[in-house]
């Protein structure tokens, strides 16, 4: 079982253990949605997802015909997405509460990446914020 949440913690939920690797979404929708280069996202059985607070809270949106994207109408954090028609829904990863022992295996919707939201091996990081 893992266990996610929103940012200010009105809206949580708990799903089986995910159905695929993690991949990090490039498409355009979740640029936009993510307001980010790209989103970590995986594969979770429907029928093992279920909201654990704030079921009547919990917004969605649909971005594509037939597909909704589930987040936090308080704090905005997407937390899960769905094809009404799938059996799996789409959980966002950076949701989760648990930790799990695993990194992003794939990128999809590379068609969509755009460099100037890419990290890039070389850049320099640094632990915190900004230096001063």
């Amino acid at each position: 079982m893992i266990k996610g949440s929103c940012l200010c913690g009105a809206v949580h939920y708990e799903s089986a253990d995910l159905a695929s690797p993690i991949g990090l979404c490039h498409c355009r929708t979740c640029q936009k949605a993510h307001a980010s280069g790209y989103n970590p996202t995986a594969l979770a059985p429907r029928d093992g997802f279920r909201w654990a607070k704030g079921e009547n809270t919990v917004a969605a949106f649909e971005s594509t015909p037939g597909k909704n994207r589930w987040f936090c109408p308080k704090c905005g954090t997407q937390l899960m997405a769905e094809w009404t028609d799938k059996d799996q829904v789409i959980i966002r990863v950076g949701s989760l509460d648990t930790i799990l022992d695993q990194q992003p295996a794939v990128h999809i919707y590379m068609d969509d990446a755009t460099g100037m939201l890419e990290a890039h091996e070389d850049m320099v990081s640094f632990a915190e914020s900004f230096p001063k």
